[in-house]
């Protein structure tokens, strides 16, 4: 069965970092894409971050000096170097992936980040 699995969130203070891991298992991670999304509070999910599987990048550009995408197809993992946090970064963070053949979506249940004092 198909699984997405995020660790590594927590509590941090402003100017602070996390990373953020996001491990796969049940299909073809490698030939999927890989993307982190979050929804904070009374806000809409937003995409936070992307990998393609042949490793383009895209960020959300409140985001794109701060943080950083990688994959490691031999562990099946994606992960979220976040740096330099703001309370405004607090939000529900999920794991995507994605194939365009036949469409299909697959989402962890999120991990929490709060940036606070």
């Amino acid at each position: 069965q198909v699984q997405l699995v995020e660790s590594g969130g927590g509590l941090v203070h402003p100017g602070g970092s996390l990373r953020l891991s996001c491990a796969a298992s049940g299909f073809t991670f490698s030939t999927h894409d890989m993307s982190w999304y979050r929804q904070a509070p009374g806000k809409e999910r937003e995409l936070v971050a992307r990998i393609t599987w042949f490793l383009r990048t895209n960020y959300l550009d409140s985001v794109k000096d701060r943080f950083t995408i990688s994959r490691d197809n031999t562990k099946n993992t994606v992960y979220l170097q976040m740096n330099s946090l703001k309370p405004e970064d607090t939000a529900v963070y999920y794991c995507n992936g994605y194939n365009r053949n036949p469409g299909m979506d697959y989402w962890g249940k999120g991990t929490l980040v709060t940036v606070s004092e």
